[in-house]
Order: C-alpha cells, then structure tokens, then sequence
C-alpha cells in the first residue's frame, strides 16, 4: 500500500476528498430530485406510495445489517499489513455477505407477514438484492479510502445516481410498471460492483471466509460497535414513528417534510470526517501526538460544519419548504428550524464517534445509543401530544444533543489532551448566531439572505481566527 498515510500529503489529500465526497452527494441529490417528479407522475399517489414504502424497508434494512462494518474495514485496512491485512478483509467480506442476505431475507420476510401483493414481494426481492450488490460494493471500496483514492469514489458515487436516474427515465418512456422501477437497482448495483473490483484489483481479496478461528476475533470486537450503529440508525427515525401513533397525520406530515432536508444533510459529517478516518486509525497505530493533533482538528471542523448546516437550515428553510411542499406545509418551516439545530450535535457526536471507534470503545458508544433511543421514544411521547411537530423537532434535538455531549465527554476521559478543541465552541457558536441573525433580520429576500449569511459565517470565523488552515489550503490550490 501507498505510504500516503504516513506523509504530510494525507491531510490535505482527505480535505480534497471530503469536498469531491461531499460535491459528488449533492450532485447525486440534485439528479434524484429532479428524477422525483418523473416517478411520481408516472406511478400516481398509490403506486408510488407502495414504492416507497418497500425501498424504505430495504433501506432499513441496509442500514441495520450494516452496522458500522465499512468503518471497521477501513479501520483494520490502515492499520495492519500483508497476510494479516488479506485475512481480516476475506472475513469481513464474510461477515458482510452473511449479515446483509440475513437482513434482506427478514425484509422479505416481513414483506410476506405484512400482507404485500405479489408484485410488492417480487419488487422487495429486487431491492433487497441491490442491497447486497452495494453492500458489497461500498466493503470493496475499503482500499480506495485506505489510500485516499478519493477521485475514483466520487465518480462511482455520482455514475451510481446517474445510471439510477438514466434507468428512471428509460423505464418512464417504457411505460414500466411497478416491480422494474424496484428492481432497477440490481444491474446498478452489479455495474457499480464490477467497476469497483476492477480499480481496486490485487488489493482488496474477493473471496469470502468464513473461517471461526479468524471471524470470531472479530465479532467478538466488534460486535458491540454493531449493535451501536444499529441502534443508531432506529433511534434516529424512531421520532416519526412514535409521532405515526400519537398526534395527527398533518403533524406527522409536518415533521417528515422538515425530516426530508436534515435526512439530506446529516450524511455530510460521515462523508467529510470518514475521509480522514485512515490516517485517524494509523496515527493511533503509530503516533500518539499526531492522533491527538488529527482528533482535535477533526473534532474542530466536524464542529464549523455542524454549525453551518444548523444556520444553512435556518435562514434556508423557507426556501427548503417551499421547494419540496409548497405553501400548504408552512409550519414545516418552524420545525426545520428547530430540527436543524440538531446538525450540531450530529457532526460533534460523528466526530467523537470515530475516535472512540479508533480506540476500540465499543461498550460506551452501546450503552450511549441504547440510552438515545429510550430517551427519543420518552422525550416524543410527552412533547408531541402539546406541541405537535414542534415537540417532535425538540425531542429530536434534545436526544442528539445528549448524545453528542456524552460522547465528547467518554472522549475526553480517554484522552484529556483533546480538551483543547473546546477552545472553539464560544467563537464558532458567535460566527453562526450572526450569521442567523444577518440572514433573518435584514429583510432580504430568502436565498440572497442565504448568501448574505455564508458570507457573515465566513467572515466571522476568520476574525476569529476559527478559519481552519486546512480549507485556505485547499481553495488556493
């Protein structure tokens, strides 16, 4: 492997490929959206609410079975060498095939329990198999993140949207029914699959192991940080669930259309903090001065992005409402804002998070995702009943907040050398309240105060000296 890791060139190789990441997401974001109203148009209310609620099981189902799995295969990819690092790689592949067929064969499952119509099975098994496909597909881009190949795993990520849009409107044309719309996924997936093995050819073992002298080592470390991520996963869309059985369905509909912008940006701390995650786990291997240094400044900017989002989705929700409801969800507008706030502690806790991965804490990260979801479940119970969606975006907001504080905290217990990244809470927090403040207070029209307010965010962070030097770098070059 490439010694990138270990040179000065890996930082500011992760910042490029967070922002190529990150610009590869919302272009895929922007392809769906304007996919959207071709499907729905074409399928009619019924059909497309049938659509949706089997890719929505699916994608549960992906999300479940994946339990931070990716992670853990960067994580070993960095650390460990030669025969050790292609018999860890062959038993995750094992671990990863065994876990997601499991969990498609419960969704269909389910899909057959629940009562689905012949089509809605067939259409589930479609999906369900193009779950695999990328679940296999993202654990065969270990080695492209391994050695900050971010380039290549943009392109994939945006080609992958882009044959899915393309294979919407060709279907569209066809005047396809149901069942091929869900199972459009399956050639995606096997051509993303396809493209992958090849860029990463003689470096990531495609041959699966399920041997239990090698797999168990592994379970047994990890299984926790699994269960964690799990966990993670429900507790964090259990609010409208809760919401689904204890207030109206407008209100619901009120904190789902609000839900719908903050599902779209609560990935970008992943996808920005996971680039760095290599050089994270090999400087804990190696270096312990420079894992503290690598952990204060992600800490840090995981903090600046979580704040720009919370503002972005403040001076921006008009905007955001209107472009996805219209004028009939207008109190979806309020919920945003309060549920934007909770991007803040989603970037901190992301942040943290790796940390306590890359030090191996995996009972913490359990016991503190066990107790959110509780906590979620409680705090939507008492508050949406007054308060209605409203209550829901400030149940959701407390949890997280929680979350995020208990993390940091187990963080710094672990390694108090990191305290000094809360030098930056008051001057980052004073950048964003102004940036809000300029943005809703000056009158001017939604998306110029948009801008205004980037702007005053910028500007505040580079008064304060908060501007971190890594993006300076990056934009000048």
């Amino acid at each position: 492997m490439s010694d990138v890791l270990d040179s000065p060139k890996a930082g500011p190789a992760a910042l490029r490929g967070s922002a190529l990441r990150s610009g590869a997401y919302f272009a895929g974001v922007a392809l769906s959206i304007a996919s959207a109203p071709l499907l729905i148009r074409h399928l009619g209310v019924e059909r497309f609410g049938q659509y949706a609620t089997v890719m929505a099981l699916m994608n549960l189902v992906a999300g479940v079975t994946e339990g931070g799995l990716n992670a853990v295969a960067l994580r070993e990819y960095a650390t460990l060498e030669g025969a050790a690092r292609r018999a860890a790689m062959r038993s995750l592949m094992g671990i990863r095939l065994v876990l997601s067929a499991a969990g498609v064969l419960v969704g269909i499952a389910f899909a057959l329990l629940a009562g689905y119509d012949s089509p809605l099975v067939v259409g589930a098994i479609g999906a369900g198999t193009g779950v695999l496909f990328q679940a296999v597909q993202m654990l065969v881009t270990t080695p492209l993140q391994g050695e900050l190949r971010f380039g290549w795993l943009a392109a994939l990520q945006l080609a992958g949207q882009a044959m899915s849009v393309a294979a919407i409107v060709v279907l569209v044309l066809a005047d396809a029914g149901l069942v091929p719309f869900l199972w459009l996924s399956v050639p995606v997936g096997l051509a993303l699959l396809a493209a992958t093995v090849w860029l990463v050819r003689g470096r990531m073992p495609l041959r699966p192991s399920l041997r239990w002298a090698q797999v168990w080592p592994l379970l047994r470390d990890t299984l926790p940080y699994t269960a964690a991520v799990a966990l993670n996963v429900v507790y964090f869309r259990v609010t409208i669930l809760v919401m689904s059985l204890e207030t109206s369905e407008l209100e619901t509909g009120y904190f789902a259309t609000s839900f719908r912008v903050v599902e779209v940006l609560i990935g970008i701390p992943a996808l920005v903090i996971g680039a760095a995650y290599p050089i994270l786990a090999r400087a804990e291997r190696d270096d312990d001065a420079r894992f503290a240094y690598a952990m204060r400044r992600i800490l840090e900017l995981s903090m600046i992005l979580g704040v720009w989002m919370a503002m972005c989705c403040a001076v921006g929700a008009q905007v955001a409402i209107d472009v996805l409801a219209g004028g009939d969800a207008q109190p979806a507008v309020a919920v945003l804002r309060i549920q934007g706030l909770t991007l803040i502690a989603t970037g901190i806790a992301v942040a943290a998070g790796y940390g306590l991965l890359t030090l191996r804490r995996y009972a913490a990260l359990l016991w503190l995702n066990a107790g959110a979801l509780a906590a979620s479940v409680v705090l939507t119970l008492l508050l949406v009943g007054p308060l209605g969606a409203e209550g829901g975006a400030i149940a959701t907001l407390a949890t997280e907040s929680a979350m995020a504080v208990g993390v940091v905290a187990v963080l710094l217990r672990l390694r108090p050398e990191l305290a000094g990244m809360l030098r930056a809470v008051v001057p980052v927090f004073a950048a964003g309240g102004a940036a809000v403040a300029a943005g809703l207070l000056a009158g001017l029209p939604a998306l110029v105060a948009l801008v205004a307010a980037n702007a005053v965010f910028v500007a505040g962070l580079a008064v304060t000296r908060r501007l971190p030097p890594e993006i300076r770098d990056v934009l000048r070059r």
